[in-house]
């Protein structure tokens, strides 16, 4: 195998606007009054996506006082006071707009957090689409069109390990994801699975450092192991191996490999039965950014490892080429939506990359159960990190897994 040559093209997948620390609360009254101005100065960003999903009406009831009424013409987003009759409601705080005005958190974290509250028949569905729309407002970018996203690459690509910097960087930037292939030997998985195995005994239910799941036999499996770098030495040298460490090396943003991450969840092992009914296993379609910070925190890489083989039958991943170019809904696949499903069939020993806001889902497995390494390789941060707003995000994330259900297809 030839040595990788390192990048000679910069690529950036950096998109992050805002900076991080503490946010300013959002004064509810003058937004609502400032809203109708600032929808009407976006209008060109926001008409054409917005009239191809035509969203129903939705009133925003504040602080449980009804504040206005988005709907949408064919000039624009309409936004009228009080409640304009026939429409669904969505009660948020006045925290929560604020969260939700700077890019904190959105639907999809107050559903996770047991916190989103719609009514008058509003749908989740309904509140992603204007959320897409309030951040094309606010964040200065257009609502997805069908055709927006054209593709210098074919999706579906698959790898070899001596591929080039340049040729991954570049298939990344534009596709949103990498399939490398056989870039660790199958003994190398092997001897990762057999400490998978003589770890598990060490995590319990409610350990704050293990998931779990109920399988329709009823047993209470382990499903992802956080921290798995400290009982595992054979991980614990892929992560200063060379054959992972290039992956950070393909951007030029300074994204970090994953001992230089805070904290000690570096590297976390999943396993995925069969016949999960209770709990998040096989999580469905979803950006990584789906509950929030995405202007934060996007593009970071999250990098998989395959223990074993994966495909259709047994929990492969799949992505939705371009999803990262375009503001859609930051989960589900929107029925219509024009860009290219991937799935990506593993071999053990597999990388697969994938950028925090392409779209992506894994199937659940339905022949055997897979394994599988998951590391991250974040970009350098702009400005401190707010602590307190990351400790609540994370009690979000990690409570949500206890009683998640797949939801309908749309």
């Amino acid at each position: 195998m030839r040595a990788a040559a390192a990048a000679t093209v910069p690529v950036s997948v950096d998109v992050r606007t805002r900076t991080e620390g503490p946010v300013p609360p959002v004064d509810v009254a003058a937004w609502v009054a400032t809203l109708p101005e600032l929808a009407a100065a976006a209008v060109d960003r926001i008409l054409p996506g917005a009239t191809e999903l035509a969203p129903r009406p939705l009133t925003l009831v504040i602080d449980d006082e009804v504040r206005c009424t988005l709907s949408l013409d064919g000039g624009g987003v309409r936004v009228e006071p009080g409640d304009a009759g026939g429409s669904g409601r969505w009660l948020v705080t006045g925290e929560e707009l604020t969260d939700l005005v700077h890019d904190v958190q959105t639907p999809m974290s107050f559903l996770a957090g047991g916190r989103l509250r719609l009514e008058g028949g509003a749908r989740l569905e309904h509140t992603l689409d204007w959320w897409v729309i309030l951040r094309s407002i606010l964040d200065d970018r257009p609502v997805h069109t069908t055709g927006a996203v054209a593709f210098a690459h074919e999706p579906g690509a698959t790898f070899g390990p001596d591929a080039t910097d340049d040729e991954l960087a570049a298939y990344l930037a534009d596709v949103g994801y990498l399939h490398v292939a056989g870039v660790f030997d199958a003994r190398e998985m092997a001897a990762v699975s057999a400490d998978m195995d003589a770890a598990a005994p060490t995590y319990s239910d409610g350990d704050g450092s293990s998931w779990w799941a109920r399988t329709a036999d009823g047993k209470n499996r382990l499903v992802r192991m956080q921290s798995f770098q400290e009982h595992s030495p054979t991980v614990a040298a892929l992560l200063q191996d060379d054959r992972l460490g290039r992956f950070a090396r393909l951007t030029s943003d300074g994204h970090a490999p994953p001992l230089a991450r805070r904290g000690r969840n570096v590297i976390e092992a999943l396993v995925k039965p069969i016949g999960v009914v209770e709990g998040i296993s096989d999580v469905p379609w979803h950006k990584d950014c789906s509950l929030g910070r995405h202007s934060y925190r996007c593009c970071s890489l999250t990098v998989g490892i395959s223990v074993t083989g994966a495909d259709e039958t047994c929990g492969q991943l799949r992505v939705v080429a371009g999803s990262h170019r375009a503001l859609i809904q930051p989960a589900f696949v929107r029925r219509g939506l024009d860009l290219p499903i991937v799935d990506l069939p593993t071999a053990t020993g597999d990388v697969t990359v994938h950028l925090s806001c392409t779209l992506h889902m894994a199937q659940p497995p339905v022949t055997a159960e897979r394994r599988v390494l998951y590391t991250s390789f974040d970009l350098p941060p702009r400005g401190e990190v707010d602590q307190a707003t990351l400790a609540k995000l994370s009690a979000i994330r990690e409570g949500a897994h206890r009683n998640v259900s797949q939801p309908p297809a749309r």
